[in-house]
């Protein structure tokens, strides 16, 4: 589980990412607004921890920024404000959780890990993308009720492709994802990948959904 934590005091951001990173979440900090923006935007995470009050940007602007642009991250506001109206102002504007400080790290962790049993529960069984169907439960895939044979590394590009939708993914992601190594632009092992999986998904049907962007990377859509 990937965790932003947007906490401009620095001691409080190095104890909690020092808490969390011992339970086992990968943390990233960013110490103001424009940061935890930027960090949320560029990166997939699981979980936003945000104080309200931080520099340049506060947490209720960039709560309502993510929202807007459809992200759906949930957020764990974490703040020394405890007014009634703050928390229920937060959680109008879409986070899922308000934490009150001081705070014990106990209460933090059970939070974090009440939200990520909410995730589970809520994620889908299956994604649709035009004609194209993935069982994410038994990591199946067909199209037009065709099967689609897939190998394991096959089916985890796909299924990648899949939840982004629409989203122009760049080689080095793909490479981070999927083969869990560092892009370097002489290797061509991504566009075998992408190739070899569009002859299954692709080839044998009249509308293609895996498309290049030259010199960025492949996005999955409907055109």
């Amino acid at each position: 589980m990937k965790i932003l934590v947007a906490e401009d005091h620095q001691d409080t951001a190095a104890y909690m990412r020092g808490a969390l990173v011992e339970s086992g979440f990968v943390v990233d900090v960013a110490e103001d607004g424009a940061d935890a923006l930027a960090f949320a935007n560029s990166c997939e995470y699981d979980l936003i921890v945000l104080d309200v009050m931080l520099p340049r940007y506060d947490g209720w602007t960039i709560l309502t920024r993510l929202r807007s642009a459809g992200k759906h991250t949930p957020v764990l506001f974490v703040t020394a404000r405890d007014a009634v109206a703050d928390r229920v102002k937060g959680l109008e504007l879409g986070a899922d959780d308000y934490l009150v400080k001081p705070f014990m790290f106990s209460e933090l962790r059970a939070r974090v890990r009440a939200l990520s049993r909410r995730m589970r529960s809520q994620q889908v069984a299956t994604l649709c993308i035009a004609d194209l169907t993935i069982d994410l439960v038994q990591h199946k895939a067909a199209r037009g009720g065709q099967r689609i044979d897939l190998t394991a590394r096959e089916y985890t590009l796909l299924e990648l492709l899949a939840r982004r939708a629409g989203q122009i993914l760049p080689r080095s992601l793909i490479a981070d994802h999927v083969w869990d190594m560092n892009f370097h632009s002489d290797d061509n092992v991504i566009d075998v990948a992408i190739k070899r999986l569009r002859k299954k998904v692709d080839d044998p049907f009249e509308a293609k959904l895996i498309h290049s962007v030259r010199g960025v990377g492949y996005v999955l859509e409907k055109r």
